[in-house]
């Protein structure tokens, strides 16, 4: 009986000592990720002008580091109420997958140059110049090329930004 004694005795300043290492150790807890898993952001850096017309200021990101992704689609829609054209218009471009290692980063230079091409020409289709409202969107690889408003946010991995870019039409007057 002595013995039971000493060890519950024991067992008690055990759990006792333990107890007190789980009280709060007064260090802040970084508050986890909330939103979407990336967020983007457009480099502020002076963009040069690009022979397409338009120049998307090349898009950053940082992401959550539990749930990246190593390939992206970026979708760009923008305002086509400046259109002149008596066809139906589309109002976005979702361009092919790229690269997007690490939990920080840009998009490629040389993605960014092929995103303000194929912009460049739906504009100019359009008939369209001047300032032009773009929001652009970073999705999951899987992304139809033709996916609806449905499909981009079930696959977006951030939320929409926003930007106005001015687009000098390369082609008008020919």
């Amino acid at each position: 009986m002595k013995h039971g004694l000493v060890f519950a005795i024991a067992a008690v300043a055990l759990l006792a000592g333990c107890s007190s290492q789980n009280q709060p150790s007064g260090i802040p807890v970084q508050p986890k990720w909330k939103g979407p898993p990336y967020r983007i952001a457009f480099d502020t850096k002076p963009t040069k002008p690009n022979p397409a017309g338009i120049t998307i200021p090349t898009i950053t990101w940082n992401a959550n580091p539990n749930e990246l992704e190593n390939r992206a689609i970026l979708v760009v829609r923008f305002d086509t109420t400046g259109a002149k054209t008596d066809q139906p218009v589309m109002d976005q471009m979702i361009m092919g997958a790229t690269d997007i290692a690490g939990a920080q980063g840009a998009l490629p230079a040389d993605y960014m140059d092929l995103a303000d091409q194929g912009l460049g020409r739906l504009l100019a289709a359009y008939h369209m110049s001047g300032k032009i409202k773009i929001s652009a969107l970073l999705a999951r690889s899987s992304l139809s090329s033709q996916a609806g408003d449905g499909e981009i946010q079930a696959k977006a991995l951030s939320d929409w930004l926003s930007t106005e870019l001015v687009f000098k039409n390369p082609h008008a007057g020919h």
